[in-house]
């Protein structure tokens, strides 16, 4: 039986040519997802990529400031909806769209570097509470513009909760009503699969009683 080589490290060939920054990236997230970022080296990644030690280091000065640009282009993926738009033709509808499709980029898509993430907080607390803050800052931002598109139909008041001044506020009741149980259960182990089967009925929901505060808040 043959056995299979496993890539050098070094420069790569020229089929393995490309983006340096990204395949280091690729492998390293990888890495930290099957080991942990403790576990995981940049021999480790240097391998996989492949990509020369310094090589890495010119792009990155460290496994720190590795895992951080990780993170980032985690949170940059989650959270763009460039190109998206809400089917349906009632507001019900779009918001159900909305909130299904953020779902399931989390639970799907990054729901290894978030935990990740939370398992280095005390590690790297100040990283933690960047990643937080930019994954809140876009997420506010992407959701908040779809949340206008979506409800433009809407009668707007200068104080209603998708007024200019309460759009990002409005934004996080929503994500908070839709995102935080479905991830939080993602977490303690509950499969995509099983949590994608009740997902429609879930958002229905939330959704329903979203529209309903929304409504109160006009009438007052």
């Amino acid at each position: 039986m043959k056995k299979t080589s496993s890539p050098k490290r070094g420069r790569p060939t020229k089929d393995l040519a490309g983006d340096a920054q990204t395949r280091i990236l690729d492998a390293a997230q990888q890495l930290f997802l099957e080991k942990g970022y403790r576990s995981a080296s940049i021999d480790d990644i240097s391998e996989m990529a492949p990509a020369s030690k310094p090589t890495i280091y010119a792009h990155f000065p460290g496994k720190e400031a590795l895992f951080a640009a990780v993170v980032a282009r985690t949170i940059k993926g989650l959270t763009d909806f460039e190109g998206f738009a809400p089917e349906g033709r009632t507001i019900e509808d779009k918001l159900m769209s909305l909130g299904t499709a953020i779902v399931e980029k989390v639970i799907e898509d990054s729901l290894g570097m978030v935990r990740a993430t939370i398992a280095e907080a005390q590690r790297f607390p100040e990283l933690s509470r960047n990643v937080h803050d930019a994954a809140r800052d876009r997420s506010l931002t992407a959701v908040s513009q779809l949340l206008n598109d979506a409800t433009q139909k809407l009668a707007r008041t200068p104080k209603g909760p998708f007024s200019a001044k309460r759009s990002r506020a409005t934004a996080q009741i929503f994500l908070d009503l839709i995102l935080l149980p479905m991830l939080f259960r993602s977490l303690l182990g509950e499969t995509p699969k099983d949590l994608k089967k009740e997902l429609s009925g879930f958002v229905r929901e939330r959704v329903g009683f979203f529209l309903a505060a929304c409504e109160t808040d006009w009438s007052h």
